[in-house]
């Protein structure tokens, strides 16, 4: 599923389903922490029902399924959703997954406990999506919007990788992140009140072919440009991380996660 809009990467087409095998080996990434954040406020657990928007291979889901929660994952993008099905199915894990964009979502009203959105919640139209994900939680239902990006500014790695992106993707805007609240559109606040939200350094361990993997399956590069461009760029970032880094290493990441409650 090809999608374009003008506040991302200049308007340039991208398409997830075009680095799914990709996205499945290398984007499985967070530490525990950033899950325990989540269950540590009582949210995602067992007796509750979960929706994950932009669920992509299922990455949360599956992370959080042995903490007892019906999950359902939606993604826009049908390779995406097969990769997740694929490994849950592997894993023995019954969690329900659907090719839908956040904007026709079609469930009955009140249905689900906790709607979480990981590393998405910009993609999405909120003038749409806000009202319904209103209606489709329950009293008091909580959004969790979570987000974890690597820091250019302190750690080398991740800065010179990121100006490779950017030598083949000028137009890319997924780069520059500095520690920040995750975004929360203004519309999300005429419907759900902000209970909480936390900010957190992350130091996530990579080896040079796991790093260059998760550098690949983003944005500026899988998900945008030609097999032949993505070929140059990758030895070029092997050949980097050959200089640079070690065969095992950490990359300095900040993470996000805020807690919304229905109005």
């Amino acid at each position: 599923m090809e999608i374009i809009n003008k506040d991302i990467d200049g308007g340039k087409a991208f398409d997830w389903g075009r680095t799914s095998s990709d996205y499945a080996r290398f984007r499985d990434i967070y530490p525990p922490v950033f899950y325990d954040k989540i269950v540590n406020r009582g949210l995602c657990i067992e007796g509750q029902k979960a929706l994950d928007l932009g669920t992509g291979t299922g990455v949360l889901p599956r992370n959080m399924y042995r903490y007892g929660a019906e999950w359902i994952g939606t993604d826009i993008s049908e390779r995406q959703i097969e990769q997740a099905r694929r490994l849950s199915a592997e894993s023995g894990m019954n969690i329900e997954y659907i090719v839908s964009s956040a904007e026709d979502l079609d469930f009955p009203d009140e249905t689900f406990d906790v709607i979480t959105a990981c590393q998405c919640f910009w993609y999405f139209d909120p003038e749409t999506v806000i009202p319904k994900l209103y209606r489709l939680l329950k009293p008091n239902g909580r959004l969790v919007v979570l987000f974890m990006g690597w820091l250019p500014d302190e750690d080398e790695i991740a800065g010179k990788s990121e100006e490779l992106v950017l030598k083949y993707s000028p137009q890319w805007t997924g780069g520059g992140y500095k520690r920040q609240q995750a975004y929360v559109s203004e519309k999300t606040y005429d419907y759900f009140n902000m209970t909480e939200h936390e900010e957190f350094d992350l130091m996530v361990p990579f080896t040079r072919e796991t790093w260059n993997g998760r550098m690949k399956a983003c944005r500026g590069i899988g998900a945008s440009l030609s097999q032949d461009k993505i070929a140059k760029w990758e030895k070029e970032h092997l050949e980097l991380l050959e200089k640079l880094a070690p065969e095992k290493f950490e990359v300095l990441h900040s993470a996000s996660i805020v807690v919304l409650e229905k109005k």
